[in-house]
């Protein structure tokens, strides 16, 4: 997966590190990986193509520490079973709220993997890195 910080995030981020006193960031407890159809609106932090209904939720996901600019994940995430069509999923995003909450990276999966009643969608240990450089 290629990936970008959104808009929100990379404000945040220069707010925090160039210590603008009256932006604190605090990082969230948990993060998300939320599933898309779509790249719309993730880079600007208004989504408008995660799945939704069908059995559909947002997942945590935990990241290993950071080396040579990047951080890959460091566990499997499994989605429920669809009890739906969920469409084809060709981004992913890295959200700070199981359910609306903001965009803080996001890209296209390496395979898009359409998504009937009764299958699921893996991230397997390792597949998901998040790069900054």
């Amino acid at each position: 997966m290629s990936n970008a910080a959104s808009d929100y995030l990379e404000n945040k981020v220069l707010d925090h590190v160039l210590r603008y006193s009256t932006a604190p960031y605090t990082a969230p407890s948990t993060v998300y990986v939320g599933l898309f159809t779509a790249s719309t609106g993730l880079e600007t932090n208004s989504p408008s193509a995660e799945v939704s209904g069908n059995g559909y939720a947002r997942k945590s996901i935990t990241f290993g520490a950071a080396a040579s600019g990047s951080s890959a994940s460091n566990a499997t995430v499994t989605f429920d079973a669809a009890t739906g069509t969920w469409g084809t999923i060709t981004h992913v995003a890295i959200m700070d709220a199981l359910t609306t909450g903001n965009v803080l990276f996001w890209g296209a999966v390496t395979t898009s993997k359409t998504i009937e009643s009764g299958d699921t969608f893996q991230i397997s240990s390792g597949n998901l890195t998040i790069s900054l450089s």
